[in-house]
C-alpha cells in the first residue's frame, strides 16, 4: 500500500530564502528529527555518515522516487531509497550534525543544497543528475572533499603516489539523457528541459578526473587503500556509453578489506555487502572502478 504523502510549504534558507515545496509523509518528518536528536548522544566517534547510513538498513530498494509530481520539488523519502537518495540522506544528516542543526528546516535545506546545482531548486534542470555535476558542484560549495584528485593537498597527493592509486583518468563524455529523453518523465513532457540539460552535458564532458581502478580494489586499509576512510562516499566509474557513473556507496573497512553499504537494486534493500569492494566489482564488467569524496566536517 502507498503512503499518503503531506505536501506543505516553509521557508528553507540557501543562499536566499524562498518559498519551498516539500513532499514527506509525518512519520519520515519525525524521523528526521528522531534521528538527529539520537546521534547527539549514541553517535560517538563512528563517522557521521556511516551512522546515519546504517539507519536505514534492511528498508527497501525503490528507483525513480524523485519524479513524483509535474513540477520539480523537493522530496524527502526515509523509508525507501535508491543508491543516490540514500547518500544524500546519510550527507545531509551528516552536515545537520555536523552544524548542529536538528529541525526539519534544517535538514531540507542541507538536503536541497547537496541535490540542486548551487544549492537552489528551480526547476528539473536543477537537480545534480550525473555524479560528475554532483561532485563538483558540492565540492565547489566546500561540502565534500574529492580525496583522489591531483589538486588537492600534498599529503593526500603522496598517499595516493606511493599507493599507486594514479593510474586511470576518466575523461567525462555524459549524454545519456538528452540522448534517451523518452526514459525520463519531466524531459519527455518538458521539451525545453532537454536543451539545458544537454548543455550542462557539453560543459562536462572533455572534462578528466583521476580515480581508483578496480584491479587495485583489493588492497589493505594499512596498506594502499588507507587514504579512503569509512563513511567516504564511493562513485563507481561506468564503461557505460554516455554515463560517468553506474552506482553509490559508502565505505565500511571490515577486517581489513574495503565494503560498500548501499541501496542494492539487486538485493532490493540497504544493505552492507558481505563481499569486499574488490570482488563486488569484478563481477560488474562495466565499473572500472571508484572515484572517492568525503563530507566536509568543518
Amino acid at each position: 500500500m502507498m503512503r499518503r504523502f503531506f505536501i506543505f510549504y516553509f521557508f528553507v534558507l540557501t543562499l536566499t530564502a524562498a518559498a519551498q515545496r516539500v513532499e514527506v509523509t509525518p512519520e519520515d518528518s519525525a524521523r528526521v528529527v528522531a534521528l538527529l536528536k539520537k546521534a547527539k548522544t549514541e553517535r560517538g566517534e563512528e563517522n557521521r555518515v556511516l551512522y546515519f547510513a546504517r539507519q536505514f538498513l534492511g528498508l527497501p530498494y525503490v528507483a525513480h522516487t524523485l519524479e513524483n509530481g509535474n513540477k520539480e520539488h523537493l522530496i524527502v523519502n526515509l523509508h525507501e531509497f535508491d543508491c543516490t537518495t540514500l547518500v544524500e540522506t546519510a550527507a545531509a544528516l551528516a552536515l545537520c550534525d555536523v552544524h548542529d542543526q536538528r529541525t526539519f528546516k534544517d535538514y531540507c535545506h542541507w538536503l536541497t543544497t547537496l541535490r540542486y546545482r548551487d544549492g537552489k531548486l528551480t526547476d528539473y534542470t536543477s537537480r545534480l543528475h550525473y555524479f560528475t555535476w554532483w561532485g563538483e558542484d558540492n565540492e565547489k560549495l566546500g561540502l565534500v572533499t574529492c580525496i583522489n584528485q591531483d589538486t588537492k593537498p600534498t599529503a593526500f597527493y603522496e598517499k595516493l603516489v606511493t599507493a599507486k592509486l594514479w593510474d586511470e583518468v576518466q575523461t567525462v563524455n555524459v549524454n545519456y539523457m538528452t540522448t534517451h529523453p523518452g526514459l525520463y518523465k519531466h524531459l519527455k513532457n518538458n521539451p525545453a528541459f532537454v536543451k539545458v540539460i544537454r548543455d550542462y552535458e557539453r560543459i562536462s564532458s572533455g572534462k578528466s578526473y583521476r580515480y581508483i581502478p578496480k584491479r587495485l580494489l583489493g588492497g589493505k586499509q594499512r596498506n594502499s587503500l588507507g587514504i579512503i576512510n569509512d563513511g567516504d562516499i564511493l562513485a563507481m566509474i561506468t564503461s557505460k556509453a554516455g554515463l560517468d557513473t553506474s552506482h553509490l556507496g559508502i565505505a565500511v573497512w571490515q577486517n581489513g578489506r574495503l565494503h560498500m553499504l548501499h541501496a542494492s537494486s539487486l538485493q532490493k534493500k540497504v544493505v552492507l555487502d558481505k563481499q569486499n569492494l574488490y570482488d563486488y566489482q569484478q563481477k560488474q564488467t562495466s565499473q572500472l572502478g571508484i572515484r572517492v569524496f568525503r563530507v566536509n566536517e568543518k
